[in-house]
């Protein structure tokens, strides 16, 4: 393998110095004909790392070496500082090794300061030079996992968008093109399409070769699987639409079969939140009696409540992000080649003001236009705030919690935010209430109605997706035109698709592409579901009017993928059900424990201070004399709050794979906590 220098690929000094000097290392270090660097290269190759595998991996020794000798003078120092300042004293560490002589007892005592402090400094260098190693090693891993879950979920959506191409008229050699240009709807699986026709349009591949090639270049061995079937189609002449027919056909089967899986994923993942969960409730019941008995530590307490609890939470939320599927995507349509109008529009935003923007520096008087456009648009957003908030719901922060910080200002200058531990403890219910529930309703509540609303409103395009398409392809076949056909459906359906679809007819009417109007309708909801049926749509439509076999396909796309979702939603609420009724178990265990045990226990010995004769008089144990009420009543509301928030995020990511949706499930058990505590507490 060559070794010039380059700006993107080569390992020369100027381009990359640390990979440059290290590769000297690599030639010592690696074989490279080796399984190792053979394996790197193709991950890279799949992640889509343009750096040659020699230069990649001279990096990672570079960064490894320099990471390790930072935690070998990190480790050193410690080394010598434990015993610098006497945290271990040097005679209570040997192997208990007998000697002969004392001289030699002498000696290996002197060695033993030294030997510790170097042992410490390669044992941290040892875990420097695996955390910068392994972490540049395990990128283009992560990167080829991540590239081969995405294809995996839209290879079927991406294969009924090319037979519905075939069915148009489209040759293979278009077919291929028109997928390569998708990109800003199938993603990953259109970024596979584009390195076929760059190898075709670029080197001049035949581009038999070049699907080839990609298919064995590609992380999926999904889309592996379909390129080698389709290059054995092109090259038998078979017919290319029957197969693309069957693809996709498998292609739906294989998603729902996929979505099963990790539904079951889901639910083996329910049961282990049960479990995991309630570990830190015994673990707190555990030293709640262990404190009564005065034998157990405050500092464990609060490491149970303020880290075991949330790293428990997020761990698990962590771990059903690996499994729970996102939809990819942003929902936008970006098309090449369409109108100025179109191109604006699909920019409009607080900073940017649509059409206006693409005239602005011609003329004086576009600038005057500008000015008026903004202050029209700013009034209108004064008028109906609550619109914009419901298509943006996350902008509800901007005025919340700003709200929030100035809350607590208040009260904390008027003196009704306690300061200190002590204030905190004397009155628990009230400090939490001030320092957390309010500020956590001004910033929820918001921002979960209006996330709510946004989801009913996108909701209501969806829900009448299949039916209206089907409805489109029975009117396209009995002759009429496409943009007959959805005037047709307008007509007759109703709800907000059919309104849309009677917006899309009036935009023609007026003068606009029906590409652009559906471009347009999409971009207003951005939802990748909608998206790709568009983006099928639109592309035949420009081919012929009579697409009724391209709509059929775009229905049942759609359809499979209300199945896909009414089976997850099934699913995914007993997992919701489930933790829900974990986190009201824990409740109840903690007001249980604080009403009929803390309470009972402090009374008890505070009874037993008073009388006479008593047991801690007498010499007996001093049962209870550890426990303080307030103290105990403050960390079991804080555990039972820190973990109805946890328990309502995760519930709203298995069930939507959203965050923000578990917002309203947050709101609801925080105050059912905060009501438990107010009567318990």
């Amino acid at each position: 393998m060559s070794l010039e220098t380059g700006s993107s690929g080569g390992l020369g000094g100027d381009a990359d110095p640390i990979a440059s000097a290290f590769y000297p290392v690599f030639k010592r270090l690696f074989d490279e004909d080796g399984d190792f660097v053979s394996d790197i290269d193709v991950k890279l190759t799949q992640a889509r790392i343009p750096d040659p595998v020699e230069m990649y991996l001279s990096r990672s020794l570079g960064l490894g070496m320099l990471v390790g000798a930072v935690f070998w003078i990190v480790g050193t120092a410690i080394g010598w500082a434990i015993f610098q300042f006497g945290l271990i004293d040097p005679e209570t560490l040997g192997l208990g090794v007998p000697v002969p002589t004392a001289e030699m007892g002498a000696l290996l005592r002197s060695l033993v300061v030294p030997i510790t402090i170097g042992t410490t400094g390669i044992v941290f260098g040892g875990i420097g030079f695996a955390l910068g190693f392994g972490t540049l090693i395990a990128i283009p891993y992560s990167r080829a996992s991540a590239r081969k879950r995405e294809i995996n979920m839209l290879l079927a959506d991406g294969v009924s968008f090319m037979y519905a191409l075939s069915v148009g008229g489209m040759n293979q050699l278009e077919i291929l093109r028109a997928m390569a240009r998708a990109e800003d709807t199938y993603g990953e699986v259109s970024q596979e399409f584009q390195s076929i026709i760059n190898e075709t349009e670029f080197f001049g591949t035949d581009y038999r070769n070049a699907i080839r090639q990609q298919s064995i270049e590609t992380p999926s061995d999904e889309l592996s699987q379909f390129l080698t079937d389709m290059l054995s189609i092109i090259n038998s002449g078979g017919d290319m639409e029957q197969f693309l027919k069957d693809k996709k056909e498998k292609h739906l089967r294989t998603a729902k079969q996929q979505q099963e899986m990790t539904l079951e994923t889901m639910e083996l993942f329910g049961e282990m939140y049960m479990t995991l969960s309630l570990f830190p409730l015994l673990l707190i019941i555990i030293l709640v009696i262990m404190s009564m008995l005065g034998d157990a530590e405050t500092f464990l307490l609060y490491a149970s409540v303020y880290a075991l609890i949330p790293l428990t939470g997020v761990g698990f939320l962590v771990l059903v992000s690996t499994v729970k599927q996102d939809e990819p995507g942003d929902g936008y349509l970006r098309p090449q080649g369409g109108s100025q109008r179109l191109h604006e529009t699909s920019q409009e935003s607080l900073r940017h003001l649509g059409l206006i923007e693409g005239f602005v520096g011609n003329f004086k008087i576009f600038d005057r236009i500008k000015s008026r456009e903004g202050t029209y648009l700013t009034s209108e957003l004064l008028k109906q705030p609550h619109l914009f908030f419901r298509d943006n719901p996350l902008y509800t922060l901007a005025l919340t919690v700003p709200a929030a910080l100035v809350l607590l200002a208040i009260a904390i200058t008027s003196g009704r935010a306690p300061l200190t531990p002590d204030g905190w403890i004397s009155n628990p219910v009230w400090s939490t209430f001030i320092w957390v529930y309010v500020p956590l309703y001004l910033v929820l509540i918001p921002l979960g109605v209006f996330h709510e609303w946004n989801v009913r409103s996108r909701a209501a395009v969806t829900g009448k997706l299949s039916e209206n398409l089907r409805k489109l392809s029975s009117a396209n076949d009995t002759g009429q035109t496409l943009l007959e056909s959805i005037n047709s459906v307008a007509e007759t359906s109703s709800g907000k698709l059919a309104d849309e679809f009677d917006i899309i007819y009036t935009k023609v009417n007026y003068g606009m592409s029906l590409r652009d109007a559906l471009v347009e309708f999409n971009n207003k909801y951005h939802m990748p579901r909608v998206a790709r049926t568009v983006k099928l749509i639109s592309e035949a439509q420009e081919a012929s009017s009579q697409i009724t076999d391209v709509l059929s396909t775009a229905a049942q796309a759609s359809e499979n993928q209300d199945d896909i979702e009414r089976e997850r939603r099934s699913r995914t609420r007993m997992q919701v059900a489930i933790i829900l009724m974990t986190y009201l178990t824990l409740l109840a265990v903690m007001a249980i424990l604080q009403t009929q045990f803390i309470d009972v226990m402090a009374e008890l010995t505070a009874g037993a201070e008073e009388a006479d004769g008593g047991a801690a008089q007498q010499g007996g144990p001093d049962f209870g004399a550890g426990v303080d009420p307030s103290l105990l009543s403050l960390l079991f509301f804080h555990a039972v709050t820190i973990q109805a928030v946890l328990s309502g995020f995760i519930s709203g990511y298995i069930r939507n794979a959203d965050i923000v949706s578990g917002v309203k499930f947050v709101v609801v058990l925080v105050t059912l906590a905060l009501a438990t505590w107010v009567v318990v507490g």
